[in-house]
């Protein structure tokens, strides 16, 4: 969970990628996080933009990053001890309407956006990271 949340914020913040573990030895699960091509999409956009924190309730923090297609990356972090049930409105993430597609990047999995709120569970210590278009 943590591995996905620091590569989460790294994408966020359009940074620089590096490895510094044992590449030959590492895991299926460390491989499957720091190759996942539309996390990797989110910190190379062609914008160069970074994201920013634009909400933060409790232990959780939303940060947007606007990408060069005009769409946006949204992630929700949790550094808390325990999960979060997470509702957040469209509008304090900088959207004018409900958006037209939501796609979590690390299930690869496009999620219902209906109404004017987004309501997941994030796990402690976790991240859910989306891609969103208006």
């Amino acid at each position: 969970t943590e591995y996905k949340t620091h590569m989460s914020l790294w994408a966020i913040l359009a940074a620089p990628l590096l490895a510094g573990n044992d590449l030959q030895h590492m895991s299926s699960d460390i491989l499957q996080i720091l190759t996942n091509r539309e996390v990797i999409a989110v910190d190379q956009d062609a914008a160069g933009k970074q994201g920013k924190l634009v909400t933060k309730n409790g232990d959780v923090e939303a940060w947007v990053k606007e990408l060069g297609d005009g769409s946006k990356a949204v992630g929700l972090f949790n550094p808390g001890p325990s999960d979060a049930s997470v509702s957040v409105n469209w509008a304090d993430l900088s959207f004018s309407h409900t958006p037209k597609h939501v796609r979590d990047l690390w299930v690869h999995k496009d999620v219902a956006a209906e109404g004017g709120t987004y309501s997941v569970s994030v796990p402690s210590h976790g991240v859910v990271l989306l891609r969103v278009s208006e």
